[in-house]
C-alpha cells in the first residue's frame, strides 16, 4: 500500500511539474526563513550555557537611589568582593574583574599586535568553565607578570607554534609577561569575552581609587555554595555598602543578579527587574518564524485545493474500488509529508547559501549543524508539522468527494470549500501585510533614532586609544596633524563620546536639597574637545589652555586653590535653578575622606545624546584635565578623502609614536554598532 502511495505521489509530482515546483519551493522558502530565525533564537537562549556552574554564578549589581528614580549599575567598590566572602555565609568564592576591555600592545619578536582583555583574580578559572589547552589554572597567576591567552590569540601571537607556555611577550613596550596558560576559545554567546587575562593585582596596585568603598569601578562575580539561597543573601547585601561606608546617607543597595538572566532579562526600570531585555526580541522573532511557516502552509493548502478538480476522478475510482475515506486521507497526508520532506531538503540548501550573509548581518557565528541531534530533530519536527498542517485540509476536502458525481463528470459541489479557501487567502494576505507594515514601522523607528539630532557630530570623527607617547607628545602630534591640511581639530578625553558611564551623585551646589541625590556623568577632556566633538556652547565660553588642571601624586591637583573651571550641560543648569549657572560654584567629593573640590561653571553646552540612544541622557560635567585622558579624537575635514586622511594620520603617528601600530575606530561605525542585535 505504501509503495502504491509513493508511486502515485511521484507520478502526480512529475505530471504536474509547475504545481509541484511552486508548492515545494514555496514551502522550502518558509522553512528556510524560519530555520535561520530559529538558529538566531537558539544562540540567544543558550547564552553562557557552557558554564557548568551557571545556576550558582551571580554578578553583583547596585541600585543607586536618586531623586526621581533608581538607577541600576554593574559597578562595585574594589574592596567589596573579599569583604563579602568573609562576612556573608553562603558565598563560596568571589572574583574581581575589570569592567572594560583593555587594549594592550604585545610585541612578539618583530611582530606587534593589539589585543583586548581584562585583569582578573585567579578564582575566575574555577568559577567559569574555561578549559585550559596548555598550562595549569591553579598556577597560572602565581607570578605577577603572567598572562593567560585564548587559543585564537595564541595563533595570532605565535602562529603555528604548539608549546608556548613560558614564552615571553612584551606589553606596551614596557614590561615582559610570561605566557602561563592557553584556554579554549570562548563561545561567541558568552557574556564574558576577552583575548587575554592578567593578574588583577597588577591593576589593583596601579589604581588607588579601586581600594576604597567610595569608588564603584569593578565587576564582582560570586559563586554560591550548593543549596545557598540568593534571596537570603540579597537581604544581607541590601544595606551592606552603607554599613561599610559608615554613611547613613548612602543610597547604594547591592544585590545578586543570576547568570541565567544576564543576557535575556537584563533590563531594570527604577531599580526593579522588568522581565524584559533581549528576551523581547527572542519572543518576537520566534513568533515571526512560526507566522512565516503558517503562511507557507496556507499557501500549500490553497494550491492543493485549487487543483482539486484534477484529482476528482482519481478519488472517485479509488472509492468505487473500496478505498475508504480514512485511507484517502492517509494518502493525501502522505503526499503532503513527502512534499514537505522535499521542501525541507531544498530549505537546507537555501539556508546553507543564505546563512553566511545572515551571519554577517547579525554578527553571530551561527552553524547549520545538521550533525547536531537537536538541529536535526528540530528540522524533522518542523517538516512533520508543516506536512500535517499543510496537508490536513486538502486531504479532508479531497476525500469527501462523492464518487457518483465525479465519475459522471458532474461538477463537484465545493460547498464551504470555496469559502474556506477564500478565507485562507484573506488570512494569508492579512498576516503578510501586517508583517510587512510592522517591519516598515520598526525599520522607520530605528532610522529615526539613527538620524535624530545627537547635538554632537559623529561623522568624520576618528577615535584612537592613547598608547605609548601619544599623550606625552600630544601638542606635537596635534600640530603635525593640523599641518596635513585634512584635519579640522584634535582632542583627548577619558570617555567614549557615545557611551554612558563614569557617573557620580557626589556633586552639590548652593540651594541643592541635601537629601537630593542626582546622577551626573563626568568627562575629563582637553580644551579642544567640545569643538572637536561638534558640541554646541550655548552660554559662556569653551575651555582654554588656562583652564587645564595639573595633577600630582595620587591624582591630587597641584594647585592648592582646589578650584576647577568646568563646563556643564544645559540639563544640569536647569537642575541648579531658574537663573543662569554661569559663574556659580559647585562642589565634588575628592578621593580622600572629607575632601571637596570647588567647580566654577564657565560654560554651558547643549545637551547631547549618549548611552541610551532611545531616551534622554543624564546631565554631564566636563573637567579640563588632559593629563588623565585615555582616548584621542581626530576630526577630519568634511571634504577630505577618507583614505588619504587615514594615510596622513598614520604617518604622523608613526613619526611621533613609532613603537605602536596605528589603530583607530570611526565613531559613526560605533554608533551603527549599537543597533545591531
Amino acid at each position: 500500500m505504501i509503495k502504491n502511495y509513493l508511486k502515485t505521489t511521484l507520478r502526480n509530482l512529475w505530471k504536474n511539474k509547475g504545481y509541484s515546483f511552486l508548492n515545494i519551493f514555496g514551502l522550502a522558502i518558509g522553512i528556510a526563513c524560519a530555520g535561520i530565525i530559529f538558529l538566531w533564537v537558539e544562540d540567544e537562549v543558550s547564552y553562557d550555557d557552557f558554564n557548568v556552574k551557571k545556576d550558582r554564578l551571580y554578578y553583583v549589581r547596585v541600585n543607586q537611589v536618586y531623586d526621581t528614580y533608581t538607577a541600576t549599575f554593574g559597578s562595585t567598590p574594589g574592596v567589596m568582593a573579599p569583604a563579602m566572602e568573609a562576612d556573608i555565609p553562603g558565598i563560596a568564592k568571589t572574583c574581581r574583574v575589570t569592567e572594560d576591555q583593555t587594549s594592550l600592545l604585545f610585541n612578539i619578536g618583530d611582530k606587534a599586535v593589539y589585543a583586548s582583555g581584562k585583569y582578573a583574580e585567579p578564582f575566575l578559572f574555577s568559577m567559569f568553565t574555561l578549559p585550559f589547552i596548555q598550562g595549569n589554572p591553579k598556577t597560572a597567576f602565581t607570578q605577577l607578570h603572567s598572562i593567560v591567552i585564548t587559543a585564537k590569540t595564541a595563533k595570532k601571537f605565535f602562529g603555528s607554534e604548539k608549546n608556548i607556555i613560558g614564552k615571553t611577550v612584551r606589553v606596551n613596550n614596557k614590561q615582559d609577561y610570561v605566557v602561563t596558560g592557553v584556554i579554549k576559545d570562548l563561545p561567541q554567546n558568552s557574556s564574558l569575552q576577552f583575548e587575554w587575562l592578567a593578574p588583577f593585582e597588577i591593576y589593583y596596585q596601579q589604581s588607588p581609587w579601586a581600594q576604597t568603598w567610595g569608588n564603584f569601578c569593578l565587576s564582582t562575580y560570586v559563586e554560591l555554595k550548593p543549596g545557598a539561597n540568593a534571596a537570603t543573601i540579597n537581604k544581607q547585601l541590601y544595606n551592606y555598602i552603607q554599613k561599610k561606608q559608615n554613611a547613613e546617607t548612602s543610597t547604594a543597595h547591592a544585590f545578586l543578579f543570576g547568570m541565567n538572566d544576564w543576557h535575556l532579562y537584563d533590563q531594570f526600570d527604577n531599580g526593579k527587574q522588568t522581565g524584559s531585555g533581549q528576551i523581547q526580541y527572542v519572543r518576537l522573532f520566534s513568533f515571526i518564524a512560526w507566522i512565516i511557516l503558517f503562511i507557507a502552509c496556507i499557501n500549500f493548502m490553497n494550491l492543493a485545493t485549487a487543483r482539486s478538480g484534477k484529482r476528482a476522478k482519481e478519488v472517485g475510482v479509488r472509492k468505487v474500488l473500496g478505498a475508504g475515506k480514512n485511507r484517502l486521507i492517509m494518502q493525501f497526508i502522505g503526499e503532503a509529508l513527502f512534499m514537505a520532506a522535499l521542501a525541507a531538503f531544498v530549505a537546507v540548501v537555501i539556508m546553507s547559501i543564505v546563512l553566511p550573509a545572515f551571519k554577517t548581518l547579525v554578527q553571530k557565528d551561527l552553524l547549520l549543524g545538521l550533525d547536531n541531534p537537536i538541529h536535526l530533530t528540530a528540522l524533522l519536527l518542523i517538516t512533520l508539522i508543516c506536512g500535517l498542517v499543510a496537508g490536513s485540509y486538502p486531504s479532508l476536502y479531497l476525500s469527501s468527494f462523492n464518487p457518483v458525481f465525479v465519475l459522471k463528470g458532474l461538477k463537484v459541489k465545493t460547498g464551504s470549500a470555496a469559502f474556506i479557501r477564500k478565507g485562507l487567502v484573506v488570512l494569508q494576505f492579512t498576516v503578510s501585510i501586517v508583517l510587512i507594515i510592522s517591519t516598515v514601522i520598526i525599520y522607520q523607528q530605528i532610522q529615526h533614532v539613527k538620524s535624530r539630532n545627537l547635538d554632537f557630530n559623529k561623522d568624520n570623527l576618528i577615535q584612537m586609544n592613547l598608547q605609548g607617547d601619544m599623550l606625552k607628545n600630544f601638542s606635537v602630534i596635534k600640530q603635525d596633524l593640523m599641518n596635513t591640511g585634512v584635519i579640522e581639530n584634535v582632542a583627548v578625553t577619558d570617555h567614549e563620546t557615545i557611551y554612558g558611564g563614569n557617573n557620580t551623585g557626589g556633586i552639590t551646589w548652593q540651594g541643592k536639597d541635601p537629601n537630593s541625590n542626582i546622577l551626573i556623568s563626568q568627562r575629563v577632556v582637553s580644551p579642544e574637545f567640545i569643538s572637536t566633538a561638534g558640541m554646541h556652547i550655548i552660554k559662556g565660553r569653551d575651555f582654554q589652555s588656562t583652564d587645564i588642571v595639573e595633577m600630582g601624586d595620587n591624582f591630587q591637583p597641584k594647585d592648592s586653590a582646589n578650584i576647577f573651571n568646568i563646563i556643564i550641560t544645559e540639563s544640569l543648569e536647569k537642575l541648579m535653578g531658574k537663573q543662569s549657572a554661569l559663574g556659580k560654584t559647585l562642589q565634588v567629593e575628592g578621593s580622600k575622606e572629607n575632601q571637596y573640590f570647588n567647580l566654577k561653571v564657565t560654560g554651558i553646552v547643549k545637551d547631547y545624546v549618549y548611552g541610551n540612544m532611545y531616551g534622554k541622557s543624564d546631565p554631564v560635567v566636563f573637567y579640563c584635565i588632559p593629563q588623565v585622558t585615555s582616548l584621542m579624537y581626530v576630526r577630519t575635514k568634511a571634504q577630505a578623502n577618507t583614505e588619504q586622511a587615514l594615510t596622513k594620520i598614520e604617518a604622523v603617528m608613526k613619526k611621533n609614536n613609532p613603537a605602536y601600530p596605528f589603530e583607530y575606530r570611526f565613531v559613526d561605525d560605533q554608533f551603527n554598532q549599537m543597533f545591531i542585535s
